[in-house]
């Protein structure tokens, strides 16, 4: 459809010589289609963040602890600063994670309006989620909604007749993410109970066991934890889910641009070539076993390959790409191997140069951060009261006191923190709805807890994963025939 757009009714993208620094020949049709893509990536995040900002507000807003506007725009800044710390202290662990969810060499290799396709249909499927449970006021994951999508596109892309390589989700992967997905909330729930158990013990104030008295703020100590922790789920928020719209981009600018994105702009033949000779000096001379030999032959190809490299064969730089993740994949498998005799020197060798050689996969240009960190922090600063309401009155049968605000809040900023370090993909929604309601049964038990909305929020649980996939497969289904 766009690639038969008359070019002389719109402006000729294909006259720029550069996009962000980078020289591309794309035709009109495709310089729209990959704006459009860039701006539905960014919408994603903007609806991600005021669906995601009662997770940090609520109990500042509900304690008395913020005003609701300087707490909102607080945290907007602190989900800007998240996204961007994350590009430069905790890493792109999540958004790695994210973009290796769908074969993404296999993607770059077919029709890219197929891709184009695919890539459009998993974010009109999430922000459709989002926008349907942010208006119902359920705290629903934006981590969840994205997975699903990503998992329904990858599901019918698989079942394409022209996939002869029958390539489609990254089963490991997701699997990886799902039991994060998974367990957070669990963790976030026992861990609120436990720290509401603490608190129980060793304060001996019991004002801030009870529920906040109309026009007061809290004690000055637990305001300070109360705003502290507010800030750090708002900048944790900002470094796990921001990266997620990172790692979409990522996925937009490898297929529409292969060649300036399969591999980072510094991959060196050279350079790389002595990652793996140190790898391959650090293997075994020989063994009975299979991971070893699979390691050394996986080395060998990518080494044969980089060599005969012609920098400006698209075809090549995916093979190296895919060579490169094969070659992580066979050494990561044998480091697991407990019956390898390696020495730690050797051992740290390997996952030393592994991490060299991913560098060349997972390139992220800093305008796509900021790009990221933008969308989120002003998303944050919009939308928010639907989901704050739910959170702070709904929940439980009563008003939050200052003790479960402050537990739900410290469990939430150090479990999405953690995760971030890790690069392990968590649902902040999640986490402080199950923090809230982890302390307010620790309070008076379940019977604290409002069933209806508890059932709201667990049937969207539910429910999140197959009706994404089934949207973001039917959006894929129809706008391969139609783009």
């Amino acid at each position: 459809m766009f690639s038969s757009i008359e070019p002389a009714l719109l402006l000729d993208f294909s006259k720029l010589k550069t996009m962000f620094g980078i020289e591309t020949d794309l035709s009109t049709g495709l310089m729209l289609l990959l704006g459009l893509t860039i701006l539905t990536v960014c919408i994603f995040e903007f609806v991600n963040g005021f669906h995601d900002t009662a997770n940090a507000v609520a109990t500042v807003i509900y304690t008395g602890s913020l005003r609701p506007v300087p707490a909102v725009v607080w945290s907007g800044l602190m989900n800007f600063a998240g996204v961007m710390a994350s590009g430069y202290f905790f890493g792109l662990g999540v958004a790695m994670k994210i973009a290796g969810l769908l074969p993404v060499e296999a993607l770059m290799g077919q029709d890219l309006h197929h891709s184009i396709a695919m890539v459009l249909s998993v974010l009109l499927a999430a922000i459709l989620w989002n926008l349907a449970t942010w208006y119902k006021g359920i705290p629903c994951s934006s981590s969840h909604t994205l997975i699903g999508a990503l998992l329904g596109v990858g599901i019918v892309f698989s079942m394409l007749p022209e996939n002869t390589e029958h390539v489609g989700v990254n089963w490991s992967e997701a699997l990886k993410i799902g039991n994060s997905l998974l367990f957070s909330p669990a963790f976030g729930f026992s861990m609120a109970i436990a720290l509401m158990f603490i608190f129980k013990q060793t304060i001996k104030n019991k004002k801030i066991f009870q529920e906040p008295a109309a026009g007061t703020s809290p004690p000055w100590y637990i305001r300070g934890v109360l705003i502290l922790t507010c800030t750090l789920v708002s900048f944790f928020h900002g470094s796990n889910d921001g990266q997620k719209g990172v790692g979409l981009l990522l996925i937009v600018l490898m297929t529409f641009l292969p060649l300036h994105f399969a591999l980072s702009p510094d991959f060196s033949p050279e350079a790389a070539g002595k990652s793996l000779d140190a790898i391959k000096a650090a293997l075994p001379a020989s063994s009975i076993y299979p991971e070893v030999q699979k390691a050394v032959e996986s080395v060998e190809t990518l080494k044969q390959d980089m060599i005969k490299l012609d920098p400006k064969d698209v075809k090549q730089r995916l093979a190296i790409r895919k060579r490169i993740t094969i070659t992580k994949k066979n050494l990561t498998v044998l480091l697991e191997v407990p019956n390898i005799i390696l020495s730690q020197e050797n051992r740290r060798t390997i996952s030393q140069e592994i991490k060299h050689l991913e560098r060349y996969t997972s390139h992220v240009p800093i305008w796509c951060i900021v790009l990221i960190s933008v969308s989120l922090g002003i998303g944050t600063m919009i939308g928010w009261k639907r989901i704050v309401v739910t959170i702070g009155e709904k929940i439980g049968k009563r008003h939050m006191t200052y003790a479960e605000g402050a537990t739900a809040e410290l469990i939430a900023s150090s479990t999405i923190g953690l995760a971030s370090w890790f690069g392990l993909p968590v649902s902040t929604t999640h986490v402080l709805s199950s923090g809230v309601a982890g302390a307010m049964v620790a309070s008076k038990g379940v019977k604290n807890l409002q069933g209806d909305t508890i059932k709201n929020i667990a049937l969207a649980w539910v429910l999140t994963l197959p009706v994404t996939m089934v949207l973001s497969g039917l959006a894929y289904w129809i706008l391969r025939n139609v783009i």
